[in-house]
């Protein structure tokens, strides 16, 4: 199978975008190199940058903390692929907005044909309580991370497309920052020569986004960034983001509804919020409503937010339209409330719920990539080429017992950047996860979380199966 190497030509000289970097990187030793990896990883250490891994236990029985690995070697990419990528992105994401906001109100996609009933009204993310509700801006997704992988078209030259849309409570931001704020300390030399568009604005763009998006007539809206506590995945994150921000970091347990308003409490006295920044998932977030056992939340919040007395961001409900299996319905959508073609095309899909895309999946497992559509972080997965026989026999049964539950796409070989391993430099599989904001307007800084698969031969970039991360480097015309 073909792969797009981000650096190399297929005739094997250098991308016009990476010869000053390759040069260089051809006067740096290894040693050097190496030296600057166990640095890195010293520094994130010492700042405490890790993720919780779920399941995982030390000797003692305690959860497991991890470092994500940090590769030194950045992805470039050239000024005029990330405009038309950012397009791209703007207009994505303006449709899925609109999308969930139609859902929720007069489902005209749905009555237009375009999308079965049932995809929508039976998806397990879709939130009844949410019908009729206004938000401000009819925006639901305020903060979007998208998916982006690049492999071979048929010209073989390497061709974006997006993978998913995570629209629910997207984390990975703290990394892209990170990363940059690290390789600047690492190689200040290297920002002299290549020409990066910041990230470093991102914290005020959010907080930019968060603040138009508060419903309150107040010149100052209050906003807190809600988390579910310590023990979550991606507290090092939300922490993180309260302080760039300059925003108060809460749990439920700080929060109160009365009079159809929400305070939190504070040594002063009680705080009147205007929008949370939840990163707690929708099923924790009122225990009256949605889960009774929730300790995450606060009792209350859905009447406050009916009300329209205070904003979430991201929005209740929003799960329903970065579902895999509403994913193969966003270019209809793109076309049907925007009038538009596509700028990003989707990977094929086939969705096992259609008697003929079963067949086709069940005949070729061995070489498709099978997800579940509520799956997430690579888990709940079938890489065919890469299965055993026994694994995609045991797809097989799941497949037949639930049609519905499963899309299948060809194993895309993900583009290759150079990365610096163990053996040294050496091609490893990338993927993109750039971060849209939408408030009064789209936007988002120049650049994304860059994940690797570290493993030789690996697609799975996600940081729970042991991947790491790049800094992306967006290059200024």
């Amino acid at each position: 199978m073909h792969t797009f190497d981000e650096m190399h030509t297929v005739a094997g000289s250098v991308r016009p975008h990476y010869q000053a970097y390759d040069q260089w990187l051809m006067r740096q030793a290894s040693e050097t190199m190496k030296a600057r990896r166990e640095e890195a990883e010293m520094i994130f250490r010492r700042v405490g940058i890790t993720f919780a891994v779920y399941g995982a236990k030390d000797e003692d029985g305690a959860g497991t903390e991890r470092l994500i690995p940090f590769d030194v070697i950045p992805r470039v990419i050239p000024a005029d692929e990330w405009e038309r990528m950012e397009r791209g992105l703007v207009q994505r994401v303006t449709a899925l907005n609109r999308f969930i906001h139609d859902v929720y109100h007069g489902q005209e996609i749905i009555k237009a044909g375009l999308i079965p009933a049932e995809q929508v009204l039976n998806n397990a993310q879709f939130r009844p309580e949410m019908m009729g509700v206004d938000v401000p801006g009819g925006i639901y997704s305020h903060i979007a991370g998208i998916d982006i992988v690049r492999a071979p078209n048929s010209e073989g030259e390497g061709e974006y497309y997006v993978l998913e849309d995570n629209l629910r409570v997207p984390s990975g931001v703290s990394y892209m920052l990170e990363d940059r704020k690290m390789m600047m300390r690492l190689f200040p030399e290297l920002f002299n020569t290549y020409k990066v568009a910041p990230v470093a604005h991102y914290p005020d763009l959010l907080l930019e986004t968060l603040r138009a998006s508060s419903p309150a007539t107040t010149a100052e809206p209050v906003v807190v960034l809600l988390t579910p506590g310590m023990y979550n995945s991606a507290y090092f994150e939300h922490a993180f983001l309260a302080q760039q921000m300059g925003i108060e970091l809460v749990e439920g347990q700080d929060l109160f509804v009365r009079d159809k308003f929400v305070y939190m409490r504070t040594t002063r006295g009680p705080r009147r919020v205007d929008v949370i920044y939840r990163r707690v998932d929708d099923d924790f977030l009122d225990p009256s409503v949605f889960r009774a056992d929730s300790t995450l939340g606060c009792e209350g919040l859905l009447d406050v937010y009916r009300a329209g007395n205070v904003a979430l961001c991201n929005a209740i409900g929003t799960g329903v339209a970065d579902d895999k299996s509403i994913y193969p319905y966003v270019p209809d959508m793109i076309g049907f409330y925007l009038g538009e073609k596509p700028i990003l095309h989707n990977v094929r899909t086939h969705m096992c719920r259609k008697p003929d895309d079963l067949k086709y999946v069940l005949d070729n497992l061995k070489d498709l990539v099978v997800k579940e559509v509520h799956g997430a972080g690579g888990y709940g997965m079938l890489v065919g080429p890469a299965a055993t026989k026994q694994e995609i026999e045991d797809f097989r049964a799941a497949i037949k017992a639930n049609p519905g539950g499963y899309i299948a796409q060809p194993t895309l070989s993900l583009s290759t950047c150079p990365t610096f391993v163990e053996s040294g430099v050496a091609p490893r599989h990338i993927d993109l996860r750039p971060f849209v904001l939408s408030g009064k307007t789209v936007q988002m800084v120049p650049g994304g979380l860059t994940r690797v698969a570290l493993k030789e031969g690996s697609l799975v970039v996600n940081s729970s199966q042991g991947g790491g991360t790049k800094d992306t480097w967006i290059l200024e015309i």
